[in-house]
């Protein structure tokens, strides 16, 4: 039997996948979101995507489903969906503004806030468990390090927020 990796075309065949910082950075952000889920949905009943927008909404980060759309880079319909799913579970409500009829803010209901204040626990264990075998220093460099990528994003784009 040959070796099917012998007909591949060069570019893809010396190209060392595991070793990309894209495919690092993604196989980083499935585990997180997969072992956030693991705990969100044991107990509190929701995703980590829909928990994630629970806490944007609580801390005021995200006050609208344009900043969620863009904090996240989805687009508005998923978004929609997001919220629309969060709304019929009583968690999340839309609250047209008085200043601007046109603007729709988000607010957590009291079920909400109570899943809300339960979640910086959850992230912190996640995250520590993941950088569990890093020192306090380790820790800080990946911060900066991966600070300094979005930043490479953000100039690359053109966007500057």
């Amino acid at each position: 039997m040959t070796d099917p990796t012998s007909t591949l075309p060069a570019e893809i065949r010396d190209y060392d996948l595991g070793e990309s910082v894209g495919y690092l950075l993604s196989r980083v952000k499935s585990a997180l979101s997969n072992m956030v889920t693991q705990r969100t949905l044991a107990e509190l009943g929701i995703t980590s995507q829909q928990a994630s927008v629970l806490f944007m909404v609580a801390s005021g980060k995200c006050l609208l489903a344009a900043e969620l759309a863009r904090e996240y880079g989805i687009d508005a319909s998923a978004v929609t969906r997001l919220v629309d799913r969060l709304e019929m579970r009583g968690l999340l409500r839309r609250v047209r503004s008085s200043e601007d009829r046109r603007a729709v803010r988000l607010a957590l209901t009291p079920e909400g806030e109570a899943i809300a204040v339960r979640l910086p626990a959850i992230f912190s264990s996640v995250n520590s468990k993941l950088t569990g075998n890093l020192t306090p220093e380790e820790v800080g460099f990946l911060k900066s390090m991966l600070r300094r990528i979005l930043a490479n994003s953000c100039d690359a784009s053109g966007n500057n927020s």
